[in-house]
């Protein structure tokens, strides 16, 4: 705390008076400090002449002369003070009531007592007596001395130390007097008050506890600078009250020669020089306090500066670092690789921002020390911590890159190597046998084989081995594996040759019989292996541009002339199977990952009072339009399908019976597709605010895409289910299981329609009843329409043939709905339809003819015996057949329906 001296005048707070306080009694002028001076330096107090003295209160009496003994010095004061009582024209009784007053309540030290006696005759000679007769009833210690006249006082005291009312030339002025005392208080307060408020304010300084956040510390920063300026304003305008008042006393001495300052107004001044220096003095020791208060409190924001700084950079750099880290594949071919490559020079270039942030950070970090910032234990770990991710970072990407540069110099011989193997299959292939039977064909045919066997040479395929026993340590177990399947093939391949060489180098010798030539044939039957050696058909080996490939790869067998490919075994199909049903869990596992970050990075968020001034107003409680019922989806997948779908990891053929069990449960779809059009309207109103920036960079750096995309995620994966299916029934033929596996995905199919359909039915606008009323909505569709009704309807039926109308049918249990198909555009995004209601037929009075002339893609629906007639054209007869059947379906099971109550029915398809 600011430690501030006190002037005398402010040790004596104690005193009750003030000039101020008794102004009044003070303006009476009953008793004096004129500022004379005893010989030995006693104060002089004056009672002059006052009629109503006698009458004075004593509160009034005690109160001036105890503030007139508090004026002078402590040390004049001890010497012990001169009362000169000036009763000349006032009667002994006067005098006497004087002396009794100021006997029994005189606050000071006395010295001695002077009495001009009454002038007058009678009363100075009671005067005489009196004081004889009652000395002792004053009870003073001191001499009371009786004066005659003024000429005696001035035995006593110099004619320079009295008024001139007392025959002296002592220049005395009451009012001016009073003004004085009034105004050296009053300054004397000020520095009082002035230097309390420093010591206030300076108690309040070292007590305050540094902030923990950037804001707050400039927000109490700008206070107490706000705090600080006011009061130097203040200390200011009392220093210039105290100049100005000392300038004032001096004057009095400067405006006459002749005039000196007698001593109390020497001690007035010395008093205001005093409290000037005291003033002085504190604000320079709280100046002192207040740059070091201040220095520390900007060393603190500089800290939070900084330190907010380091956690933003930090929290960048370590999330590129994780990235990094997770970046271990080393790619499984040339183009994989390479891709690789160029996503970690993206990695790279994202990253130099920071990079250039942190050593930016750890520059200023490194400033802030050589400054002697308090906190250098803090920052330096920090320096040290962000140089150290840089270093981190750049060599963990060259670490990267020189693996993935050694991967991809691997792939690239592996590739080198695979397409020599073909080149060289084929060749073999390609030889034939009926020409190699001569022996200008099988030198031929030896001088292309050893021909091709030194661009084996040329490219180094023996390389592949060293490289990979070079970079072995760094290969996974599945490149290592492939590497070894192609050094195998490698051999195989070049053994093959070494066979070949061996026959046609005995083809080339003189041969003791002729060989019966069989042609090779490269390709493989596509659905199975012939045990019989194939017939000869040179020209169509001689067309052939490569081997045919299977699933199982090329398995080439060699004898002295012939080569036949094997067709997929059943261990290539159960293989197929399990690979299948991997990547359905794999790919489960993800989409269930993918909705949790939904769920718990957006929706969640949306009820965290932390975002809430980020939401935009037309989202506020809109969270059930913008996710819909994702959250419903979520908790099936997670607590439910994926569980169920892992547990047929070992017996592939039950995933189709997994699909048929939860049939009831993946309907949640067509609710969520229903809401998606809403959803998308209010994404685009949106999706532009700070809240979706917000809640997208939190995220883990694996989830890159917008939040619009994520919403995609279920429809998309609600479709991908029937092509895993139809992949999974391609290698299940003859196996277990396979009529669930149709089964489900012909219930996968119909959950597509459905939620096809359902989507087209909530565009359906201007229809008055409820549409949850009229059953199932069993199909949906655009056709061209034609009317021809008996009543009221001539010029339609006129025009029938000629102009149709386009319309979009939808077909419920109970009715059958016409609308007219529109299309929307909303805001430059692609357009959405919607379908204008227009006219409908109760199913209960339909009927339906299949054919009609002239265009098999028509048929009729008419209404109430034929009163109104519809002609309806398909786009394909397929699509025509598909609603034949359906609406036959629904006026059967009408007709069934009344035929089970008693009822007779009315209704008979054409």
């Amino acid at each position: 705390s600011v430690s501030l001296p006190l002037d005398e005048i402010m040790q004596q707070e104690i005193r009750p008076l003030l000039a101020v306080d008794i102004i009044e009694q003070l303006h009476r002028q009953f008793a004096i400090l004129s500022g004379g001076r005893g010989k030995d330096g006693a104060p002089i107090i004056t009672f002059p002449e006052y009629s109503g003295f006698g009458d004075l209160p004593d509160d009034d009496f005690l109160n001036v002369v105890t503030y007139l003994t508090s004026i002078p010095s402590l040390e004049a004061a001890s010497i012990g003070f001169i009362i000169i009582i000036d009763r000349r024209q006032d009667k002994w009784s006067a005098v006497k009531a004087s002396l009794m007053r100021i006997a029994g309540a005189f606050p000071g030290n006395l010295q001695l007592v002077l009495v001009l006696r009454p002038s007058r005759f009678i009363q100075r000679a009671i005067a005489d007596i009196g004081i004889k007769l009652h000395r002792d009833d004053f009870k003073m210690k001191v001499p009371i001395i009786m004066l005659n006249s003024v000429s005696d006082l001035h035995g006593y005291i110099d004619k320079a130390q009295l008024t001139c009312e007392l025959g002296g030339n002592l220049e005395y002025c009451h009012s001016q007097w009073i003004h004085h005392r009034t105004a050296i208080e009053n300054f004397a307060v000020i520095v009082k008050s002035t230097t309390r408020m420093l010591q206030r304010f300076g108690t309040s300084l070292s007590e305050t506890e540094l902030p923990n956040e950037v804001q707050c510390t400039q927000d109490l920063l700008a206070t107490q600078i706000a705090k600080h300026d006011k009061l130097k304003d203040e200390l200011k305008l009392a220093m210039k009250q105290g100049m100005t008042l000392l300038s004032y006393i001096k004057d009095l001495a400067t405006q006459n020669a002749n005039c000196k300052l007698n001593p109390d107004e020497l001690e007035n001044v010395t008093t205001v020089e005093r409290l000037l220096a005291q003033l002085d003095e504190t604000e320079n020791a709280f100046e002192e306090f207040w740059l070091k208060h201040h220095l520390k409190l900007e060393q603190c924001l500089q800290l939070h500066h900084f330190e907010r700084d380091f956690r933003e950079v930090k929290v960048a750099l370590d999330s590129l670092m994780e990235i990094l880290a997770a970046f271990s594949n080393i790619g499984d071919g040339v183009a994989q690789v390479e891709h690789l490559l160029r996503e970690l020079k993206s990695l790279e270039e994202r990253a130099q921002e920071s990079q250039e942030k942190a050593q930016l950070y750890a520059l200023h970090g490194d400033q802030l020390i050589q400054s002697n910032h308090y906190a250098v234990d803090s920052i330096r770990p920090k320096c040290v911590e962000l140089r150290r991710i840089c270093d981190d970072f750049t060599n963990g990407a060259k670490k990267k890159y020189d693996i993935l540069g050694k991967s991809y110099e691997i792939h690239k011989r592996i590739d080198e190597v695979t397409q020599w193997c073909e080149s060289g299959v084929y060749l073999l292939a390609s030889q034939a046998v009926d020409k190699c039977q001569s022996q200008e064909g099988a030198e031929a045919a030896l001088h292309d084989i050893e021909a091709f066997l030194e661009t084996a040479q040329e490219s180094v395929l023996g390389d592949l081995k060293d490289l990979h026993n070079q970079y072995e340590i760094i290969l996974t177990p599945q490149v290592k594996a492939h590497v070894q399947k192609m050094l195998q093939r490698l051999e195989d391949v070049q053994e093959m040759f070494e066979k070949r060489q061996v026959s046609l180098k005995k083809l080339s010798a003189k041969q003791t019989r002729p060989v019966q030539p069989v042609a090779p044939r490269p390709e493989s039957s596509p659905k199975r292996a012939s045990p019989k050696t194939p017939r000869t058909s040179g020209s169509k080996v001689a067309k052939k541009k490569k081997i045919k490939k299977t699933k199982g790869g090329i398995k080439v067998r060699i004898g002295l002339g012939f080569f036949s490919s094997e067709i997929e075994t059943e261990e290539s199909l159960t293989n197929r199977r399990r690979h299948i049903i991997n990547e359905l869990i794999e790919t489960e596992r993800l989409y269930v990952e993918e909705l949790q970050s939904i769920i718990e990075g957006y929706a969640a968020e949306l009820d965290n009072t932390e975002f809430s001034h980020l939401i935009p107003a037309a989202l506020q409680n809109k969270k059930e339009v913008l996710f819909g019922n994702l959250a419903e989806i979520y908790e099936f997948h997670n607590r439910t399908f994926l569980k169920e779908l892992e547990s047929c990891i070992e017996c592939p053929e039950l995933v189709g019976t997994c699909f048929l069990k939860r049939k009831e449960d993946l309907q949640v779809y067509e609710k969520y597709c229903q809401n998606k059009p809403r959803s998308e309207a209010l994404w685009r109103q949106c999706g532009d605010s700070p809240f979706f920036q917000v809640t997208h960079h939190a995220l883990p750096p694996s989830r890159l895409l917008s939040l619009d995309a994520y919403l995609l995620k279920p429809v998309q994966r609600i479709t991908k289910y029937q092509l895993m299916l139809k992949e999974m029934l391609k290698c299940s033929k003859n196996s277990d299981g396979i009529a669930e596996l149709e089964e489900a995905l012909s219930t996968m199919l119909d959950i597509i329609k459905s939620v096809n359909d359902s989507m087209h039915q909530i565009a359906i606008t201007g229809f008055e009843g409820t549409l949850s009323d009229l059953g199932k909505l069993l199909m949906q569709g655009s056709f061209n329409v034609w009317t021809d009704h008996k009543k009221g309807h001539n010029k339609v039926k006129d025009l029938a043939r000629f102009k149709p109308m386009q319309r979009h049918l939808f077909l419920y249990n109970k009715m059958l709905l016409f609308c007219k198909r529109r299309e929307e555009t909303a805001d430059g995004y692609e357009k959405t339809p919607s379908y204008s209601f227009k006219h409908s037929l109760k199913m209960s009075a339909v009927g339906i003819t299949e054919n009609v002339k002239g265009d098999s893609k028509k048929f009729e629906v008419w209404y109430n015996g034929r009163e109104e007639v519809y002609i309806i054209q398909a786009a394909t007869m397929d699509v025509k057949s598909l609603w034949v059947s359906e609406i036959r379906k629904v006026l059967t099971g009408q007709l069934e329906a009344c035929r089970g109550k008693g009822g007779a029915d009315t209704i008979q398809p054409a």
